[in-house]
């Protein structure tokens, strides 16, 4: 799949670490936990043109061990969490004359979303309980937290996203946490995918989402190195793994999570917040006929320090044994539903690369 240039995306980064900064030292007590058993596309990448293959299962040969001697959950004062973006409040997309590329074959569009915030909630699996859940890293909507919903999602807060609240939509990820300095890591940005034309699913049979759709991809339970992740360098994209990886200094250590398309067309949610959705494979299955658009989510985290990834878990990383195995995404459509159709119609449906700037109906985002 076609890539769009470093150069676009280098005023987002950079604005991205201005806009973030830290506030007073957290004081993150770290708690030893024994392991367990086994439970249970990003485009800036060194060169000009981004590399995204498909997730497939088994170990990679670039990962860090990462391993330490115990896994680790934290928890803290969440007023002394990293401040992220206060995000738009209105509407930013303009008129242009720029038209989506060709593409191979398949249909892409692309909204990069800086860091919202941080909190011990997640409003999928754990909905009206603040406090209960792993520490996770919020992008997009501003307000999400343990008592949105999809009305609150849809209507409410500001967005961090390109595009501003046309996409109120929610992400979010488990924080990487420091284990020497017991700090949460502050992503420096992120790349969120809208694809298709891959497993089998034509562009032209692509939905858009309903409203109210969520899910999640991955499974924090999870202790093998097998799933719907992948790290890598950026200098470095196509030496993949699913350990958290040992990158140079300046490069960023990229996390990415894939989400199934294949919508069961009735459920917006299920119990175990997967069933409703399921991965294609030679088109969508007959249990799940809907396709949608296939989510990838790329977090960004730049190294600063020599061998600094080894020390680098996820908050969700409970067990022992080298990081990432954990890796999970959450998402809930907070889509405009103009903007939504006009992506999905005319760089979806048309098999065009609308890089992550396009809405593919002659405006674009900023």
């Amino acid at each position: 799949m076609k890539g769009f240039s470093n150069q676009s995306l280098s005023p987002f980064l950079a604005a991205a670490r201005r806009r973030v900064s830290w506030t007073l030292p957290l004081l993150v007590t770290l708690v030893a936990c024994g392991g367990g058993s086994g439970g249970g596309d990003s485009e800036l990448v060194g060169s000009a043109e981004a590399a995204e293959p498909a997730a497939s299962t088994g170990t990679g040969s670039t990962g860090s061990t990462g391993t330490g001697s115990t896994g680790a959950t934290s928890r803290a004062n969440s007023s002394q969490f990293p401040s992220g973006s206060a995000g738009a409040s209105n509407v930013r997309t303009s008129a242009t004359s720029e038209r989506p590329s060709s593409s191979d074959g398949t249909g892409n569009f692309r909204t990069a979303c800086d860091y919202s915030h941080m909190a011990f909630d997640d409003p999928i699996v754990f909905p009206g309980q603040p406090g209960r859940s792993h520490l996770h890293t919020f992008f997009g909507n501003t307000d999400a937290n343990a008592t949105s919903n999809s009305e609150s999602i849809a209507k409410n807060g500001n967005s961090t996203c390109r595009g501003g609240t046309i996409n109120r939509s929610a992400y979010w990820v488990p924080s990487v946490m420091d284990t020497r300095t017991g700090r949460p890591v502050v992503p420096n940005g992120s790349i969120f995918y809208y694809k298709t034309g891959y497993s089998g699913v034509r562009p032209a049979d692509v939905k858009p989402f309903p409203a109210g759709l969520r899910m999640i991809a991955g499974d924090p339970t999870n202790r093998s190195p097998n799933g719907q992740f992948r790290f890598y360098c950026s200098s470095s994209g196509s030496q993949q793994s699913q350990t958290f990886p040992n990158c140079p200094v300046g490069d960023d250590m990229v996390s990415m999570v894939y989400f199934p398309q294949c919508w069961d067309g009735v459920n917006l949610d299920s119990p175990d917040h997967k069933s409703h959705m399921a991965y294609a494979g030679n088109g969508c299955p007959a249990s799940h006929p809907v396709a949608l658009p296939q989510i990838t989510f790329n977090v960004h985290y730049t190294v600063t320090e020599a061998n600094q990834t080894a020390r680098w878990r996820f908050s969700s990383d409970t067990y022992d044994g080298p990081a990432g195995y954990s890796s999970h995404g959450d998402w809930w459509n907070g889509w405009e539903q103009s903007a939504m159709d006009a992506w999905v119609r005319g760089c979806l449906n048309s098999a065009l690369d609308c890089h992550a700037h396009l809405l593919g109906n002659g405006q674009a985002m900023f």
